[in-house]
């Protein structure tokens, strides 16, 4: 027992202070399990991380392609189909012009004919109206005469005090 007291009375040995990280007997030890360690993951990463990684970055630019292929597709789809209405519309433009020419061609003759009906009733009617009036002008010239006779008559009374002779008359007539 006397072994044990004195080395209980012993001073205990020191122990370094601060993390046993920094000791440098624990070094050697501490970079062997570091690289054991560093090694294990980058086989993991380099086995299973990154092929999955890989895969989908390659999954993702190949629906990006994919996408932009369909996207192209779909425009000339909608370019050829714009095209396509586009000729339906002047194809449609054109029937429309079209039938409102022959329209307006119709009209045109339909109020071309009435115009002409009227036309002819006009110059009917006209030439019935100038044959009144010939008729009338006529009668009113073979009257004018015999009226004219008797204005003359009536002045020459007035004027001179006696009536006109009927030669008298005639002969101012004829002159």
């Amino acid at each position: 027992m006397a072994t044990e007291t004195q080395e209980s009375t012993a001073a205990p040995e020191a122990k370094p202070a601060g993390l046993p990280q920094f000791d440098f007997q624990w070094w050697p030890g501490q970079i062997a399990w570091f690289l054991i360690m560093f090694l294990v993951v980058l086989v993991f990463v380099r086995l299973f991380a990154a092929p999955r990684v890989g895969g989908a970055i390659d999954a993702r630019e190949g629906k990006i392609s994919g996408d932009i292929a369909d996207a192209r597709r779909l425009k000339d789809e909608a370019e050829a189909q714009a095209a396509a209405a586009a000729a339906e519309t002047a194809q449609a433009r054109a029937a429309a012009q079209r039938l409102a020419g022959d329209a307006r061609a119709k009209a045109q003759a339909e109020v071309a004919a009435k115009l002409a009906q009227e036309e002819a009733k006009l110059a009917e009617k006209a030439g019935v109206a100038e044959a009144r009036i010939a008729q009338s002008r006529d009668a009113a010239m073979t009257h004018v005469a015999g009226i004219a006779a008797e204005a003359a008559g009536a002045i020459v009374g007035k004027l001179t005090g006696r009536a006109a002779t009927p030669a008298e008359l005639t002969a101012a007539r004829g002159s």
